[in-house]
């Protein structure tokens, strides 16, 4: 039975069709709920351990992961990364001129762009600093992307995720809401949703895999996962989701992936980034 103190921290969550929705709570109370359910569940968690995702409550996976890190697989492409971020342009610029602050900005993003009116993510940035320099887009999925990722998201290591939802802005929450429904829906013909692993059955198994808790989703993307053999951006994995529960895979940095990702990244908030990292 759930205690009364895990009860009163998730009274926002009720069940409706057949899925958990979130009702008349903000994005602090949204997440502080996520947070209550694991603790509940998970009570020997310390918080921040979630940077560290399924490892976090998978003892006998964590011990084949540390090894694993030992020597790091995603490192060449974090070097790879560092010569993108060096090499000039054609036009002589560079992404340095696109970001002056240098490559630790990993940590500003997701954010809401206001003069956009839209949620803006480190590789839709990275792309958009390319078009400018008359330069070739990025694919949003596989390749190079990975490598730039990689090396921004290791020199970010530390940050503290700190996604904001502007309130002098509607559209900021609206977005925020856009993808918290998202998360909730259910969906494809397996009829699940984001929630349905990653909230409700946290911890359970899918064939050899431990369902992670949605907080910590976040920190530790690009990830190099041995199933890929290379790295890939957290929105190849939530095309790989969808196709996992056989739904429709959406468009990598459209509106709903980036939605999804700027609620799921408030999730995190107060976590350190630890990324780039490597997973099954």
């Amino acid at each position: 039975m759930i205690k009364k103190s895990v009860l009163s921290g998730l009274a926002a969550l009720v069940v409706a069709g057949g899925c958990i929705m979130s009702v008349q709570a903000g994005p602090e109370e949204d997440r502080q709920a996520f947070v209550d359910a694991y603790k509940w569940k998970f009570p020997n968690v310390p918080m921040e351990e979630y940077v560290n995702g399924a490892y976090a409550i998978d003892k006998i996976g964590r011990e084949n992961w540390e090894a694993i890190e030992e020597f790091p697989p995603y490192e060449t492409f974090i070097d790879a990364g560092r010569e993108m971020w060096e090499k000039p342009f054609a036009n002589g610029k560079g992404y340095k001129d696109c970001f002056p602050n240098g490559p630790a900005i990993a940590g500003q993003y997701p954010h809401w762009d206001k003069e956009k009116g839209m949620v803006m993510t480190l590789p839709l940035a990275l792309n958009n600093c390319l078009e400018a320099n008359g330069e070739k887009k990025l694919k949003y999925k596989k390749g190079p992307i990975n490598n730039i990722l990689s090396y921004i998201a290791y020199e970010s290591r530390g940050q503290v995720t700190n996604v904001e939802i502007p309130a002098d802005d509607p559209r900021a929450l609206e977005a925020y809401e856009s993808g918290k429904k998202f998360y909730f829906t259910r969906r494809g013909q397996l009829n699940f949703s984001c929630a349905t692993c990653h909230l409700q059955n946290t911890g359970m198994k899918v064939r050899t895999e431990i369902l992670s808790p949605s907080v910590g989703h976040t920190t530790h993307w690009p990830v190099y996962r041995s199933k890929w053999g290379t790295v890939g951006t957290l929105h190849r994995r939530f095309s790989g989701c969808n196709n996992n529960i056989r739904a429709k895979a959406l468009q990598a940095q459209g509106e709903a992936y980036r939605n999804l990702e700027y609620f799921l990244t408030s999730l995190s908030n107060g976590l350190e980034l630890n990324g780039p990292g490597a997973r099954k």
